[in-house]
């Protein structure tokens, strides 16, 4: 049975559900957890209770310091410091991010997303020795970064006998979504039962019952505030604080202890206080600059302020609070002097540069100049946030205007990256304030669209970034051209939602006036063109410069490059019908952003990866690409639409899942300015209610799927499918005039995609033998292709009209070719059409039966069991769903149960469809 400390009085519901967490973990599962209440109220008190009841696990303790919010991944190296001997364990990429991280070793800045994985990984290698429980104290205060890893790793507990608990005043909103417990204030009857237990005297029933109201039940304030009054205050209520917010009255107390303290108390106290490591050798070091004697420390101790042992540990937070801000600026500056002074350089060379800020009086350019360095020490370890605040405070402490303003403007843009987009606002005007060089100007715009872009994904993003670009045009040719591209991407994606000044065709316009590159045009630079060209000019215009352009994609270009043009390269590939480069292009794509852990390129990735597989009737491998994507959305955080889920649903024949994604995802576009999303959105509308036979509602979906006709990319499959629909119902007109769409681009096109969707589009307008030499056709054409969806829908029409010319012999045999490639696909509503019409013709066709016991697995168990299926190991699946490699196995031991099968050789024998892997280039 538990026993609670007289703090703890009154908390038995808090520490049953502690227990349970410990009990739990030490039965090999993982919880989380998240205590939050106000500053006193016991949070601190029930982690020390957990501390003393855990028996049999490994405990490891972090606090949030408000002082270090500014250094980069500190609360995470305080968490994982003593696990260090443990990284060798870890996957390369994780061991290199977190090495990195932590200043260990130099590299690429890492992604944040995988530092939050490697984290995952230490906990749950260390947890396979001994059950482990982590505590993180003060998460309000913690780094940015630190608290984004340890919230992703909350995330992602699966089975590995970790437990993560966070206390927080208010938890940041790293923690949201995460189980969390309330701390209220003690009940009446408790909170006068710990009132009493530290009162030395009588007291006036009515003070007494007037303290307990006040304090609101907060154990804190209960135990502090009668501390700092005389027994004659408080037996008739003289001296109580009166109402007055609960934090300041409890920093209060503190503070009159503080004053009371010996001056040379005092003074350790703060210097104590502005250091946030608690190492106490350093503030000695300090202490003794200012002729401090080791006698001054317990004073601090017998006023139940701070202890100096093997770490400086204060009462609470608002007591290091009371310690600091009681003192006045210019003895908080000296303190922070002398600790600048005793921090060795090159060991702490970061917060040796903030101590020398805080203890500078105004302006000073060396001070300044160190932050930089410090900033850039920081962006290279992946702190942006850091990096962000170190140049903030560099602009602060700047006097001259010009340098004022860059140094505010790299501030800006270090925040934008961090995803802090209000305090970016503020230091653009603060750069805008200065004077500005064209370059710094044209950065100024280039970042206003990118907070456009990243807050609304269409908006004024396209216009602000040709008002850049064209800035930038007599300055620096290249990175004007580069500009004009993210124009032109921002407008795709903006798309029928673009604002004044953002429409594609404006763009294309400005775009195509671009300053030629200053040496040989490279794939970027062939991209502006091509694309300018096909959409200023015409189609037409654009086909062989973007041809080039895709040929030589990748050559002279860093991966950051790469990476950064390879969505546009895919859709390029689309544009062109080229399915072989979109092919490439797309395997790459997945293969370079997994390579460098750019999980902010993962999505889109993921995306263009997953159309090339469900047109190429790979539906397996697309579901588990779509499963990969989903979590990594979750994992990261990303808004980008369920454009992979909407093309699956929509290909699978999923009527009712369809219509779900169609309505939501427009709604989630429209709001954000993604007009691309609509599109996509109303091709999968048009795909699902043509394999169902519902032509009308098809052929609706088709109109406004072709509504926008700016962006030939959006239009290659929507017009198809409309000319589909509109045939069946009769829409002579409508098709009429899609196909003359249709037809400027296939025949530009000209490769076997293209001709391919030509004729078999102008077959369902055609009689007789024209119609049925352009069925053979278009049936000979895909052939040559990856596309086997298209290739069996062309089966599937030519046999439908053969079955209408009453050849029903001719027409079975390729309605049997269309079913039995459908089905296999899992193309369900066009494989049923198949059905129904073989059985018009007098033969039936019988659907599959599906796998035994293949429908028992969950949804994350089937995800794994066809990854491990495709020969990923344990690690690997688990760097996929940003899980541990530990949960991965826990939950193969129950597909093996569940599947009757007892290694992974066998899964291929249980599970349908074939490998999910991506295969490499070339």
């Amino acid at each position: 049975m538990w026993r609670c400390s007289p703090e703890l009085a009154g908390r038995h519901t808090e520490c049953v559900a502690l227990d349970r967490l410990v009990d739990a973990v030490r039965a090999g599962e993982s919880q989380a957890l998240v205590l939050h209440g106000e500053p006193g109220v016991g949070k601190t008190a029930l982690l020390e209770y957990l501390t003393g009841h855990a028996p049999g696990c490994t405990v490891m303790r972090a606090a949030g310091v408000q002082s270090e919010m500014q250094l980069a991944f500190a609360g995470l190296h305080q968490l994982c410091a003593p696990m260090l001997d443990r990284l060798e364990a870890l996957p390369l990429p994780q061991r290199d991010a977190l090495r990195t991280a932590f200043g260990m070793s130099a590299g690429q800045a890492p992604d944040r997303f995988l530092i939050g994985l490697a984290v995952l990984s230490l906990l749950s290698h260390v947890a396979e020795q001994q059950p482990l429980v982590c505590l993180v104290d003060d998460e309000q205060w913690l780094d940015h970064a630190s608290a984004q890893g340890l919230a992703f790793a909350a995330r992602r507990l699966g089975a590995e006998s970790v437990g993560l608990v966070f206390a927080a005043r208010v938890p940041s909103g790293d923690l949201a979504g995460l189980p969390d417990l309330v701390v209220r204030g003690l009940r009446e009857a408790d909170a006068r039962a710990l009132l009493d237990s530290v009162l030395t005297g009588p007291i006036d029933g009515r003070v007494r019952d007037q303290i307990v109201a006040e304090t609101r039940g907060n154990p804190l304030a209960l135990l502090e505030l009668p501390k700092g009054l005389t027994l004659a205050e408080l037996a008739g209520g003289f001296g109580l604080p009166g109402a007055v917010p609960l934090e300041g009255s409890i920093e209060e107390s503190f503070r009159r202890r503080v004053s009371a303290l010996p001056h040379q108390t005092q003074r350790l106290l703060l210097l104590a206080a502005a250091d946030p490591t608690g190492d106490p050798a350093l503030v000695w070091r300090a202490v003794g600059r200012f002729g401090i004697g080791a006698d001054a420390a317990a004073p601090a101790a017998d006023a139940g302020l701070a202890e100096f042992g093997t770490r400086v540990r204060f009462r609470h937070p608002l007591a290091r609070s009371a310690a600091y801000r009681s003192a006045p600026v210019q003895d908080r500056q000296e303190a922070h002097r002398a600790l600048a002074e005793v921090t060795d350089q090159r060991l702490d060379p970061d917060r040796r540069a903030w101590h020398r800020a805080q203890a500078s009086p105004g302006p000073d350019k060396d001070i300044a100049a160190e932050l930089e360095r410090s900033a850039g020490r920081a962006q290279a370890r992946g702190g942006l946030a850091a990096a962000a605040a170190f140049l903030k405070q560099a602009a602060t402490l700047t006097l001259d205007p010009e340098q004022r303003a860059g140094r505010a403007l790299a501030a800006a843009q270090a925040k934008i990256q961090a995803g802090v987009f209000d305090v970016a606002r503020d230091l653009l005007a603060m750069a805008e304030s200065g004077p500005l060089s064209d370059v710094q100007q044209a950065s100024v715009d280039v970042m206003r669209a990118r907070l456009a872009f990243n807050t609304s994904r269409g908006s004024d993003a396209a216009a602000l970034l040709l008002k850049a670009a064209r800035r930038l045009e007599p300055i620096d040719a290249d990175l004007s051209r580069a500009t004009y591209l993210d124009a032109l991407l921002a407008a795709i994606f903006a798309g029928r939602l673009a604002g004044p000044g953002d429409d594609v065709m404006e763009v294309a316009r400005a775009a195509s006036a671009a300053p030629p590159p200053r040496r040989a045009p490279r794939a970027p630079d062939l991209l502006l063109d091509g694309t300018a060209a096909g959409l200023h000019v015409g189609y037409a215009a654009g086909v062989p410069i973007l041809r080039s352009a895709l040929a030589q994609f990748g050559a002279g270009m860093s991966v950051e490059e790469e990476l950064r043009r390879m969505f546009l390269a895919c859709i390029t590939a689309i544009r062109t019908w080229d399915d072989d480069r979109w092919d490439v292009l797309s395997a790459r794509y997945v293969q370079r952003a997994r390579e460098t852990g750019a999980l902010g390129e993962l999505p889109l990735a993921l995306t263009a990866r997953t159309y090339m597989l469900l047109f190429a009737g790979d539906l397996t491998a697309a579901a588990s690409l779509t499963d990969e994507l989903q979590a990594v959305k979750e994992a990261t955080g990303s808004r980008l639409a369920p454009y992979g889920a909407l093309g699956l649903a929509a290909l699978r024949g999923d009527e009712a899942g369809a219509a779900v994604l169609v309505d939501a995802t427009i709604e989630d576009v429209t709001r954000r300015g993604e007009g691309i999303g609509i599109t996509f959105a109303e091709w999968a509308n048009a795909v699902v209610n043509n394999g169902l036979g519902h032509y009308e509602k098809a052929a609706a979906a088709g109109r406004r799927a072709t509504a926008y006709d700016k962006e030939p990319a959006a239009l290659c499959w929507s017009l198809v499918e409309l000319i589909e629909a509109a045939a069946r119902c009769g829409m002579t007109e409508t098709v009429t005039r899609a196909y003359r769409r249709l037809n400027e681009m296939t025949s530009a096109g000209g490769t076997d995609w293209a001709l391919g969707a030509e004729a078999r589009s102008h077959a369902l307008m055609s009689q007789g033998d024209a119609a049925e030499r352009l069925y053979r056709e278009s049936i000979a054409r895909f052939g040559k292709t990856r596309l086997r969806v298209d290739l069996a829908r062309a089966h599937l029409l030519y046999g439908e009209w053969l079955r209408r010319e009453r050849r029903r012999s001719e027409a079975r045999e390729q309605l049997r070719t269309a079913h039995g490639m459908l089905e296999a696909m899992g193309v369900g509503a066009f494989a049923e059409r198949a059905r129904r019409e073989l059985r018009a013709t007098g033969e039936t066709a019988h659907k599959r039966t599906p796998a035994a016991g293949r429908g028992e697995l969950t949804a994350q168990e089937a995800q794994i069991a066809r990854l491990a299926r495709d020969g990923l190991s344990n690690p690997e699946i688990g760097t996929r769903l940003f899980i541990s490699a530990h949960t991965v196995q826990y939950h193969l031991r129950k597909v093996f149960a569940k599947l009757g099968i007892t290694s992974r050789s066998q899964l291929d024998r249980v599970l349908p469809g074939s490998p999910a892997t991506v295969p490499r280039p070339g």
